[in-house]
């Protein structure tokens, strides 16, 4: 029923926010600056993020909010659902673009969202299409623009993280950002745990230590990456003992 309900609710809202959508597409970032773009363009996003989230019946619980450095960093995120994507989106308290993959870019609507956003879109068969877009990331992150990457590059669906890939670390190294490493759990209980069909879940998520750059100079990629996991998976790990 739950399902029901969130489609029948999601879909109309969804069409909606084209009229806000058309505003948004006109403001330019170097004129009114980009803290107050990103202020703008989030607005709505995270309202749908967040409605489709209550109207789950699930609970969260946010952690680590005051770990959030205050410039541009990279966020890197565990991934075990398809409603990571409304949590991060509706309750992490800073903008954010996403680094999604390419295949999103099919989707009326949310892919125009996703590039007022300043999303980006990876295609990891294409190796100089990654290429330009890591270059492109670079850039706005440089430029005051927080992105963010589900590492793990799918889904784990049980709860259970799967290895990190360390290639997106790149990222920071090059613009000199932070990692901020985010922990998500509960979130496949909404969905993948029950067939698909919506059910209310406890999640929890954690913002845990970033990595400044000061600390990762002298890491490679995959130490980043191990680093970075562990960090998540400590997190995840004190939000099931509680």
């Amino acid at each position: 029923m739950r399902s029901l309900m969130t489609i029948f609710r999601g879909i109309p809202y969804l069409f909606y926010t084209v009229l806000t959508l058309n505003k948004v597409k006109k403001l330019d970032p170097e004129k009114v600056g980009r803290a107050r773009y990103n202020e703008e363009v989030h607005q709505i996003p995270k309202h749908f993020a967040r409605k489709i989230f209550r109207w789950s019946g699930s609970k969260i619980n946010v952690h680590g909010e005051d770990k959030i450095p205050d410039q541009p960093f990279l966020i890197v995120a565990n991934h075990q659902a398809n409603y990571d994507i409304f949590t991060l989106l509706g309750y992490f308290p800073r903008p954010f673009g996403f680094i999604s993959k390419i295949e999103v870019k099919k989707l009326p609507i949310v892919r125009t969202w996703m590039e007022t956003m300043d999303c980006l879109f990876l295609d990891r068969k294409n190796r100089r299409q990654s290429l330009q877009t890591f270059k492109q990331g670079i850039e706005l992150l440089k430029g005051g623009h927080n992105l963010m990457i589900f590492q793990e590059g799918t889904r784990s669906l049980d709860g259970k993280m799967l290895p990190f890939k360390s290639g997106s670390f790149t990222l920071a190294k090059k613009a000199g950002v932070p990692v901020v490493p985010v922990m998500i759990d509960g979130t496949y209980k909404i969905m993948e745990m029950n067939g698909n069909r919506i059910k209310p879940a406890k999640v929890n998520m954690t913002v845990c230590d970033p990595i400044f750059p000061e600390d990762y100079q002298e890491l490679t990629l995959d130490e980043m990456a191990s680093i970075t996991r562990e960090r998540i998976q400590k997190a995840m790990d004190e939000v099931k003992e509680d």
